[in-house]
């Protein structure tokens, strides 16, 4: 009888984009390596830490075979309703908004409140920013999110040195670029990652799928230090919902006045003495913010039913 051959050593390495049954690994001595996923109950997002072993598969070079534990993980709710993992191991959530499209600050408001329900440092890159801003609007609700703390970043592929402070924030970070569809992530891209349509292609050809790797996401090296995954573009996302009396931590500025509230349990809906309600009757939390955390509580009661059903 012939001995059975051992399995190949385990190595470890980090996904930079992935595709169903096939990812991109950059491994620990920094060679890329496109591999296959062992069994159909493994699944990997980009950003992931996994263990993977040389072996040859259709089109690639391993298989990975196991999904290291993550530090965090970026997810949003699928169409049933299910949890649904979009990037992992970040430090950093960057909402880009435009004033063209017609920006869609709630789905921004959204993207916010993952990052602070998963302890993400989180900043507004308000892109485009050479164009017309039509009544003020978009200037407007930036300085509403200026004044309860957020970052704002103003870039513009037509102004010379304006990408130099958002490439400063991304230093040292592990960040995720998220926006609805046609803010410019992709010019941002192309800004910040020397070489990024080299990587374009090789992603494309590892996968087989001929897209643009803003189809599915991808993580880059950037050379100020630190890495920036960039997700595909949107028309909507809705993160998953903790408990009900959870959801205002994604909104700081309610989450600030809560304990002032005359009941321990308000919901800042129509309760009385709800000290988050006189602070929009006074001007001091702006009415579209409270407009967009009800709609996200409601989302959570909806949510809550299904399970329960």
């Amino acid at each position: 009888m012939h001995p059975s051959t051992p399995d190949p050593p385990s190595l470890a390495g980090r996904v930079v984009a992935s595709h169903g049954r096939d990812a991109v690994v950059v491994a620990d001595d920094g060679s890329r390596v496109h591999c296959r996923l062992l069994g159909r109950k493994l699944a990997v997002v980009c950003g992931d830490r996994v263990l993977w072993q040389s072996a040859r598969t259709e089109g690639g070079a391993g298989v990975i075979v196991e999904v290291l534990p993550r530090a965090s993980l970026l997810a949003r709710i699928s169409s049933r309703g299910d949890p649904e993992p979009v990037a992992a191991n970040l430090t950093q959530l960057i909402a880009v908004v435009a004033a063209v499209p017609t920006p869609d600050f709630g789905l921004c408001d959204r993207y916010l409140a993952a990052a602070a329900w998963n302890s993400l440092t989180a900043c507004i890159v308000a892109n485009k920013s050479d164009l017309e801003d039509p009544g003020g609007m978009v200037a407007t609700v930036l300085g509403d999110y200026t004044r309860i703390g957020y970052h704002v970043v103003l870039t513009s592929k037509r102004q010379a040195g304006s990408i130099d402070a958002l490439r400063a924030r991304l230093a040292g970070q592990v960040s995720v670029l998220v926006g609805q569809s046609g803010v410019g992530k992709s010019s941002l891209i192309n800004a910040l990652v020397p070489g990024v349509e080299a990587a374009v292609d090789e992603v494309s050809r590892a996968s087989e799928s001929g897209r643009h790797t803003t189809t599915t996401a991808s993580l880059y090296a950037l050379p100020t230090g630190g890495e920036l995954i960039d997700s595909p573009g949107v028309r909507d996302f809705s993160p998953p919902l903790p408990a009900l009396r959870d959801v205002a931590g994604g909104y700081r500025e309610i989450a600030a006045l809560a304990a002032d509230c005359r009941f321990r349990d308000c919901l800042h809906r129509r309760e009385p003495g709800c000290r988050v309600t006189a602070a929009v009757e006074e001007g001091d939390i702006a009415t579209r913010r409270l407009g967009s955390y009800r709609r996200l509580l409601a989302l959570a009661e909806e949510m809550a039913l299904r399970i329960r059903r």
